[in-house]
């Protein structure tokens, strides 16, 4: 071997360690950057937003783009909250101070009248097979000797049964098959239980899917805010650590979930990155504006973290074009905001309610 192969060999084995010793000093200036902005004598805004939302209200900084969806004739159109069902099903889901797991607004309800009466244990039996026709749910209420409309439970006695399947979601409206599965699955239902149905009719049940439907699509916005690194990349597992201590859930996906305070989710953080890697340049904040109740200034609250995140971790709040978020942006958003929701709330489907939530899966 000549001198000169030896000296290309040399050259090279110096070119991988000195590759390998960069790649861990990097691992090591992104495990300690996360490391110092959490640590220690840090007011907690993360913690502390919520408490701070109502004494200084504070609005999103949002990528203009992502609310292409909120437009001011989207926030001006209401949808009939008054489709046509049956008459004998004309109910609202909160009548008896409860919401429902059937409403009439949001649901095809057909109405099955016993001869009899018959006990909680024996319907919930018969029903507990039809959840789903297609993809879209299908739930149950009965109605009580008393002439009240409740979830069926053991113990109680029913002379009625509204079953109600949802005409809407993210994925579509109603289809014909999806009505024609219900009322088939209905119907050996009541010759189960001795019972006679109302069925609504074909073309009218999907003109009100159709209806609801181009009301889902009109306010089916998700903003975003991002946190971009103005240097070097954040470490992954010391990040992920530093963030379920401050509030987060992280969840089997690998998406972070900061909860509302109740049964629900406020809004989730990315870090756009697969499981396999250790290091990430940006974080992504998402807001899904119907299913977040306006009370809950969750968009006070998205803003002030993805603050928080950027004034600890050394980055940026920018947009999905990674430009920094302007004074003006924010208060044209946070305008379209208050719109957006007071549009829901005209509609009867306010942002954060359950059938905002049951629209908008």
């Amino acid at each position: 071997m000549t001198d000169f192969q030896m000296s290309l060999i040399g050259a090279g084995v110096a070119f991988v360690v000195l590759v390998y010793i960069y790649s861990k000093w990097q691992e090591y200036r992104a495990r300690k950057s996360v490391d110092r902005a959490f640590s220690g004598g840090h007011d907690d805004v993360l913690m502390n937003a919520r408490d701070d939302a109502e004494s200084v209200r504070q609005e999103p900084q949002f990528d203009q783009d992502d609310l292409s969806e909120i437009s001011d004739e989207d926030a001006g159109t209401g949808f009939n909250a008054n489709p046509s069902q049956s008459t004998k099903t004309d109910f609202d889901a909160t009548m008896y101070g409860k919401e429902l797991s059937v409403d009439d607004l949001i649901d095809c309800v057909i109405p099955l009248e016993f001869e009899a009466p018959i006990r909680g244990e024996k319907l919930l039996k018969e029903i507990s097979d039809l959840k789903y026709v297609g993809r879209k749910p299908v739930h149950f209420i009965g109605l009580t000797h008393e002439g009240k409309r409740d979830e069926i439970a053991h113990g109680s006695i029913y002379t009625a049964l509204f079953a109600g399947v949802q005409m809407v979601s993210r994925s579509g409206p109603l289809n014909e098959l999806e009505y024609s599965e219900f009322v088939s699955k209905l119907r050996e239902i009541a010759d189960r239980l001795n019972a006679h149905s109302d069925v609504p009719d074909m073309n009218r049940v999907m003109s009100n899917a159709r209806e609801l439907h181009q009301f889902v699509a009109e306010h089916d916005a998700q903003l975003s805010v991002n946190v971009l690194s103005n240097g070097a990349p954040w470490d992954i597992t010391t990040l992920l650590g530093a963030l379920e201590k401050q509030g987060f859930d992280v969840r089997p996906d690998g998406r972070l979930v900061m909860p509302d305070g109740d049964v629900g989710n406020l809004f989730t953080l990315s870090t756009n990155v697969s499981a396999s890697e250790t290091v990430t340049s940006k974080l992504t904040l998402l807001l899904d504006v119907p299913c977040v109740s306006p009370d809950l200034e969750g968009f006070g609250v998205m803003a002030k973290c993805a603050r928080s995140l950027a004034s600890r971790l050394g980055g940026t709040v920018v947009d999905d074009g990674n430009n920094p978020i302007s004074d003006q942006a924010l208060a044209e958003i946070a305008d379209q905001v208050r719109e957006f929701c007071n549009a829901m709330a005209v509609a009867e489907i306010p942002a954060g309610s359950r059938r905002a939530k049951r629209l908008f899966s």
